[in-house]
């Protein structure tokens, strides 16, 4: 069968409401489907109204009755704050593969007042509350799907020629007292957690949920070697200087057991002294490679700037306190010295395999997410790549 494209929308309430990892981690549990891109979106009333006039079809299996509320919810939901003027935070997910629109479909559901389970996404997180005389007294659907590629094709079409100017990092979108001071945070998913179709990208998502903190910004990023290099750059000279007398003492006795020689600590000192710097550069290039799928030996110089083999997601979250908060969820970099509830804790399995980074300052924060490019509309170059130029 054909390879497809499907998009999910999580609506602005799924998203306040911090269901996002659990609607992530059942669209790819259950569809198999590859996480192909993400982004945040702040839609424009203009996006709103197209967006909306095209949801009524005689291809939705459900009941025109129900197209007519997702149609008036949209009107109401998404488009920005009448009052304000404040955009309002959708996420845009984007799966591709085989038969990827009834596969991300089937997993979302339909809309019924009659359900009796929670099998679907729309079972789960999704209201419709009808009262005694059949009216609609709360309606919300979660998440928003197309029924046929067609469709699909056609509204990710649509949502693609907005991207630029209503995607991306988030701006004015949460609403502060005057003695708030948000921060804003760099998270990656790290590349582990995508090493076949499960659900810790999402149960990830959902510990940081705890933090009462935004998402602004979401990207499904292949991370280059030149940028790994640059990202770790300050845990180079960490690893070269730190890591000296680790290795001397591994050195020592490695030499003393193979050739049954005593080492003093003169020079075990300058076994250190020598090839500390060297191991720390192993190390380091272990790092690039984990984050890249390839170290910087390699290739030449010259391909560095190619995207790598392994995929992470980044997200930029935004709150008061927003660097302490996630950092506390995240744990120390080492999971068997992280506490119990934390993210390595439940996650990592190594220093260097520990489920997530986040960043440790604001000045940080700035830098990682410059490097990674977290704005960057590769949205809108996956659906270009398979449609065409729009």
């Amino acid at each position: 069968m054909a390879q497809q494209l499907a998009y999910v929308i999580i609506t602005p309430y799924s998203l306040y409401k911090s269901r996002t990892g659990g609607i992530l981690t059942r669209l790819i549990t259950r569809t198999g489907l590859e996480l192909a891109a993400a982004r945040m979106f702040a839609p424009s009333a203009e996006l709103v109204k197209q967006y909306s006039e095209a949801i009524i079809s005689a291809n939705d299996p459900q009941d025109r009755r129900i197209q007519e509320l997702i149609y008036n919810y949209i009107l109401q939901n998404l488009s920005p704050d009448p009052k304000t003027g404040r955009g309002r935070r959708v996420m845009m997910l984007l799966f591709k593969g085989e038969d990827a629109v009834r596969k991300t479909r089937s997993v979302v559901g339909n809309i019924s007042a009659d359900r009796r389970g929670g099998e679907t996404i729309r079972d789960t997180y999704g209201d419709l509350i009808i009262d005694e005389n059949n009216q609609v007294r709360y309606f919300e659907p979660a998440v928003l799907a197309p029924p046929t590629s067609d469709e699909s094709e056609a509204k990710l079409k649509l949502w693609t020629k907005y991207s630029d100017r209503d995607g991306g990092i988030l701006e004015n979108v949460i609403a502060y007292l005057p003695s708030e001071k948000p921060q804003r945070t760099l998270v990656l998913i790290k590349p582990e957690n995508f090493r076949f179709p499960s659900g810790r990208p999402g149960n990830v998502i959902d510990f940081f949920s705890r933090t009462g903190l935004f998402i602004v910004a979401i990207k499904v990023h292949r991370m280059s070697v030149a940028q790994a290099m640059e990202f770790y750059g300050p845990v180079r000279e960490v690893l070269r200087t730190k890591l000296k007398d680790v290795f001397a003492g591994k050195a020592k006795a490695a030499i003393e057991k193979e050739f049954g020689i005593k080492i003093p600590p003169d020079r075990e000192h300058q076994l250190g002294e020598i090839l500390g710097p060297i191991f720390g550069d192993s190390q380091f290039e272990n790092i690039v490679k984990f984050m890249s799928g390839h170290a910087p030996s390699d290739f030449p110089e010259s391909e560095w700037g190619k995207p790598g083999s392994e995929k992470c997601i980044a997200l930029v979250y935004e709150g008061v306190e927003a660097v302490r908060k996630i950092r506390d969820v995240l744990g120390p970099t080492d999971p068997s010295k992280a506490p119990p509830g934390s993210i390595r804790r439940e996650f990592g399995q190594t220093i260097m395999v520990n489920a997530a980074h986040a960043s440790d300052s604001q000045e940080n924060a700035l830098r990682e997410m410059d490097i990674v490019n977290v704005g960057e509309n590769n949205f809108r170059q996956v659906v270009e790549d398979f449609y065409g130029k729009i």
